[in-house]
């Protein structure tokens, strides 16, 4: 799944789109990629001296991962009076620091999906190495 692809199904837009490819869709797992660039806006302010990217935006990260996975396994197209949100974060470890010129490699497996709510394994690594993991939750809702 190409950009073209990723802009169809998700609402985000810069600078919060936070996916530049899946790699693959396979049963209840995706792959995807976020490439890391200087040219970032939270680089500004986190941190001057050091950038790093912050948990929240790898959080975030993984998250448009599983509402991709949780559109297609649900054969859904989020509309404009649609909306995914996040319905819980447990389990939320950093494991290394993620930095401009860094690729994200995010995986995630969908676990459970039960009465709207949709529930994730997620895990970022950085080459081989494993940099951030959580579960997540999240659920879809109309807007109106």
């Amino acid at each position: 799944m190409d950009i073209h692809e990723i802009l169809r199904l998700l609402p985000h837009r810069y600078p919060l789109l936070l996916v530049d490819r899946v790699l693959s869709i396979e049963g209840q797992r995706i792959r995807a990629i976020k490439n890391v660039s200087i040219n970032e806006p939270q680089f500004l302010g986190h941190f001057p001296h050091r950038p790093v990217m912050p948990g929240v935006m790898i959080l975030e990260a993984m998250a448009q991962v599983a509402t991709l996975l949780a559109l297609k396994t649900a054969g859904e197209v989020l509309d404009d009076k649609s909306v995914v949100y996040f319905a819980g974060i447990d389990a939320a470890r950093f494991k290394r620091p993620v930095e401009p010129g860094d690729q994200m490699l995010l995986e995630v497996e969908l676990t459970r999906a039960k009465a709207g709510i949709y529930k994730f394994a997620a895990k970022c690594f950085v080459g081989d190495e494993l940099a951030a993991e959580a579960e997540l939750m999240c659920t879809m809702r109309r807007i109106d």
